[in-house]
């Protein structure tokens, strides 16, 4: 008789038991995702990563992977252990089969895919990609190329999903087991108090933890495990990061200051300008190039590779030989759309792109908006498809009156129509430049008009004419670098036989870096080293490197204070030319801690602490000095100040 109950307590053990062993198989598909994601990113995580912290950044992953198999397998822990004996059945047990592979199968390929975007967002991927892509038409084709380019994933995924199927446990119990009622109720009752273990470690792995005063952790909690923000990307999987930011609010107020006044007194983004007796309505035009890193710019890097480096860029060595440029400079995003309002508008990324956010819908306006109620004509080019990354829904909600894109180009009958698109973004940019001069020779002056460009960008091709001209280099971008350098160049050479020349203030940036082959452009900081070149060819600004940190924000201010813009505005950024070199500074954003470069120094702060501050000698990050240095505690409130007015007038629509 103790037999027979024993055995019977085996049956209703199956379901359990079979659970257990293929939640275990789905820590293992994570597991491998994982290790591919390093794998496929190795060069940006190479830096200081022996082996103990790599196992404990592995050990932290777990954490992370909990919660995603939790909510992603929650509807089969349910129906496994559901404590009805009737459900034992081949039919069921296939269903139940098919609602684990399924989940676990898609968050396999999130993971895969996500390690092939990384590069170009150095975090893992948040729901805001849905909005971020929701304009464009051309995702099925960049996403077939990437199947083919990266067909090892392909075969990776193929071996893990037949892995999901053959490994899968099955439980070895049918209905027919129970046939007398003790054995029914020794059954239900099993799976009765199994369904309430497991529901205690759901409660505890979605949330992170089962002690009291544990919050469900977020994406922000990866930082507990890293050294570098960019590790938390291993910490992190894809579709825990998507999960957790599904309908969530991005910007709060932090406690850091009692009230915006008090915050103000530190650091106020209103700027009342400088009075002046004239003002100085000179002509504006912005290139935001695309991927334009300051790595590959050989003026900006003489010391580089012991001063053998040239670049890749000698139209821009040029252009910078005779223009304003600065010690350091950055972008304040990783992402196209966090460079049109850190250029356009001083309003630099956090958290999210903030034209992603319910913030983008608040009141607020920018260069183009400020300058047309001044008398200017304003107008955005951008030789992708009209509304390609929401660009022509931003350049109407900050105030340019004109959007050309790709389809206006066609239509112009002097230029080569439809034969000059890449096949994948847009019109190439040596056209599209050639038509942005032509076209502002309509415009009335004064006018401001900024120009982004598309050819520096994956899959980074160029022209058929032109690749025997730029061949493959140490990078697949540095060949389409070449070709856009060429391309700006030559819009240059156009633009001096147009009488609106000379009276024109030229401003070339990047939305953001790229590719790179330095460890000074891998560190935290140098991933964000972006160009800002001001060229005036009537000579009245300053020419050469001149002291001090400059950013995307400041373009705005900094083009405000050249003209004598007389009216109260709001930047985030500051005005160079009017700002002592030691009083600059640059913001950045990356993997849910800030950074704040000023005074030599970068600090990092991931919300409640500082975790680094970083000499900008030190190129490298080796030596955090956190703790160590007097200057931290100042650098520490100005951030928070920032952070406060920033998360303050978002959440309050006060951007104007």
């Amino acid at each position: 008789m103790k037999r027979t109950n024993y055995k019977y307590m085996m049956l209703s053990l199956q379901p359990m038991a079979a659970l257990v062993m293929n939640l275990l198989l789905a820590y293992t598909v994570y597991g491998i995702a994982r290790i591919a994601y390093l794998l496929e990113n190795y060069s940006f995580f190479s830096e200081g990563l022996d082996f103990s912290h790599l196992f404990n950044l592995l050990l932290g992953g777990l954490k992370f992977d909990t919660s995603a198999i939790v909510y992603t397998n929650a509807l089969y822990i349910f129906l496994m252990l559901f404590p009805l004996w009737q459900k034992e059945t081949a039919f069921y047990h296939r269903l139940c089969r098919w609602v684990f592979v399924l989940p676990n199968a898609l968050g396999f390929a999130l993971n895969l895919a996500d390690s092939v975007y990384f590069p170009f967002t150095l975090r893992r991927t948040t729901t805001s990609v849905f909005q971020e892509f929701s304009n464009e038409d051309n995702i099925a084709t960049i996403f077939g190329t990437e199947l083919v380019r990266h067909w090892y994933f392909v075969v990776l995924f193929i071996v893990v999903c037949l892995l999901l199927f053959k490994v899968y446990r099955t439980p070895k119990t049918t209905a027919k087991d129970f046939s007398l009622k003790p054995h029914r109720l020794q059954f239900t009752l099993i799976n009765i108090l199994a369904l309430a273990l497991m529901a205690v470690f759901c409660v505890g792995g979605a949330r992170g933890g089962l002690q009291s005063g544990v919050r469900p952790i977020t994406i922000s909690n990866a930082n507990e495990y890293v050294r570098r923000p960019v590790e938390c990307a291993i910490v992190l999987n894809t579709p825990f990061a998507l999960l957790r930011t599904i309908g969530k609010s991005v910007f709060f107020v932090p406690d850091y200051f009692p009230s915006p006044a008090a915050s103000a007194m530190v650091f106020n983004p209103i700027h009342t300008p400088r009075k002046v007796e004239q003002p100085t309505k000179k002509n504006i035009i912005i290139l935001i190039v695309e991927s334009f890193g300051r790595e590959y710019i050989g003026a900006y890097n003489p010391t580089l590779e012991q001063g053998r480096y040239e670049g890749y860029t000698p139209n821009i060595d040029r252009l910078i030989a005779k223009s304003c440029v600065w010690q350091y400079s950055y972008a304040n995003g990783h992402k196209s759309i966090d460079g049109m309002p850190s250029v356009l508008c001083s309003i630099p990324m956090f958290v999210e792109p903030f034209v992603l956010t319910p913030a983008s819908m608040n009141e607020y306006t920018g260069l183009p908006g400020l300058l047309s109620k001044w008398g200017y004509s304003t107008a955005f080019f951008h030789g992708a498809n009209r509304g390609s990354m929401g660009f022509l829904a931003f350049a109407n909600k900050i105030g340019f009156q004109n959007y050309y894109g790709r389809q206006d180009y066609v239509a112009d009958k002097r230029f080569g129509g439809d034969k000059d698109f890449d096949g994948n973004w847009g019109i190439w940019d040596e056209p599209f430049l050639q038509y942005y001069c032509e076209k502002m020779d309509e415009m009335k002056p004064p006018f401001m008009t900024a120009v982004f460009t598309v050819s520096s960008h994956h899959p980074f091709v160029v022209p058929e004419a032109y690749k025997t001209t730029f061949k493959e280099e140490a990078l697949p971008i540095h060949k389409c670098i070449r070709y856009t350098d060429m391309a700006i160049g030559r819009f240059f050479e156009a633009a001096s036989k147009h009488d609106w020349y000379k009276n024109t203030i030229f401003v070339i940036t990047s939305d953001h870096t790229n590719q790179s082959n330095h460890p000074e452009y891998k560190t935290a900081i140098g991933e964000f080293s972006a160009p800002l070149i001001i060229f005036d060819p009537s000579g009245e600004l300053p020419v050469g490197m001149q002291e001090g940190i400059a950013q995307q924000i400041d373009i705005l201010p900094t083009l405000l204070g050249i003209m004598g813009y007389d009216r109260p505005y709001l930047a985030f950024g500051c005005d160079l030319f009017h700002t002592p070199a030691s009083e600059t500074y640059a913001l950045n954003y990356i993997n849910n801690t800030y950074q704040y470069t000023k005074y030599g120094y970068t600090l990092q702060f991931d919300g409640k602490k500082v975790t680094g501050l970083y000499r900008l000698t030190d190129t490298l990050m080796k030596e955090n000095l956190a703790g160590r240095v007097a200057v931290e505690k100042k650098m520490e409130k100005e951030l928070k100040a920032i952070i406060y007015q920033y998360m303050y007038r978002m959440v309050n629509d006060k951007l104007n």
